[in-house]
């Protein structure tokens, strides 16, 4: 992970309470089109997300699954949309000192893990809380303990990365995007590098965190894991949302 993909510009602390109450808009797109190297990717879309929910976007490769997500933390820029509203922010015009602010209230969890490989699982996640703003040592540690618990991995602080099995890293991972108490989760192909057992536990995390009023998008081809867990699904085809 880029140490500037949660870099503050400024020394203001953003350490969120809780999550908000089930049920809250978080997402609200109201005909979106999305380009990438100025290739129409998905156009005239709505989509809406509240708090709690579990939404699964499905479609083929190159479909736009990983685009849409990417416009929602203002990794991929919005061409036009009538709406484009993620946490109160419009990301179809959001300013750059703006996207660190954003990117807090939202946790990622990718494919390819993304740890710092020279540092062990409590250095990782050490660095994000200090990165988004959080000073106080016995608070940091407190968080910490927290997150690995909720992923069942309270006993690896000590771990390096490459001493975690797949399955493992990727808990860490999800311990990582819980940090900040985030109001929104969002998981691209979460279980990709994982063999069918592991990635079911994934997602049966993943599942789990709604009990709290976290949403979670996951984007995933695996529509096996979406038959053997039920929840929304959105697919994307010919540049479109079909639900």
């Amino acid at each position: 992970m880029s140490d500037s993909f949660y870099e503050l510009d400024d020394e203001k602390s953003l350490i969120p309470e809780k999550t908000e109450k089930r049920g809250e808009l978080l997402i609200d797109y109201k005909k979106v089109d999305i380009e990438r190297a100025e290739r129409q990717v998905l156009k005239g879309i709505d989509f809406r997300l509240h708090a709690g929910e579990f939404c699964y976007l499905v479609g083929k490769v190159g479909s736009g699954k990983s685009s849409l997500m990417k416009t929602m933390y203002a990794d991929v820029p919005i061409k036009n949309a009538e709406a484009a509203i993620v946490l109160d922010e419009n990301v179809a015009g959001i300013k750059r000192k703006k996207i660190p602010y954003l990117r807090r209230q939202i946790g990622i969890v990718f494919q390819d893990f993304q740890l710092l490989q020279d540092r062990s699982v409590a250095a990782n996640l050490r660095f994000v809380l200090r990165a988004t703003g959080w000073k106080n040592k016995a608070e940091i540690e407190e968080r910490i303990e927290e997150v690995l618990k909720d992923v069942g991995m309270e006993n690896k602080s000590y771990k390096m990365p490459h001493e975690l099995s797949g399955g493992e890293q990727q808990r860490i991972v999800i311990a990582r995007a819980l940090l900040n108490r985030p109001k929104l989760i969002l998981a691209d192909e979460p279980t990709g590098n994982l063999d069918p057992e592991t990635g079911y536990q994934i997602v049966k995390l993943l599942h789990s965190l709604t009990q709290s009023g976290h949403a979670v998008v996951m984007a995933t081809h695996n529509l096996q894991l979406v038959d053997d867990f039920p929840a929304r699904k959105v697919t994307c085809i010919d540049k479109t949302l079909q639900e």
